[in-house]
């Protein structure tokens, strides 16, 4: 995904955000970034989060311009945070797909 397509996904998962309250998109000139309420809870190994990352509760990934992103990586990092939201606590199962 590039920034384009990013900004073009942020704008989509405005919807998502307001059912789930999982993902934050905000743009800006240079950059978009996705913070993820709970993403301090959420595995990553594909190492996406390179933004927020002092914090207990939120993650976020800040994508420039002409960066790219796994596709794949992200969108399971998506619904690992959906699936958090959506069951009430506040760390995933231990069966979450890493």
């Amino acid at each position: 995904m590039c920034l384009a397509q990013t900004r073009s996904a942020a704008s989509d998962a405005s919807v998502m955000v307001t059912t789930t309250r999982s993902l934050m998109p905000h743009t800006y000139k240079n950059v978009v970034r996705l913070t993820f309420a709970k993403g301090a809870s959420l595995k990553d190994p594909a190492r996406l989060f390179n933004s927020s990352l002092d914090g207990n509760v939120r993650r976020a990934i800040d994508i420039h311009e002409g960066g790219e992103v796994d596709e794949s990586a992200f969108k399971a990092l998506v619904r690992q945070a959906v699936a958090l939201n959506s069951s009430g606590r506040s760390k995933p199962s231990k069966n979450a797909k890493s």
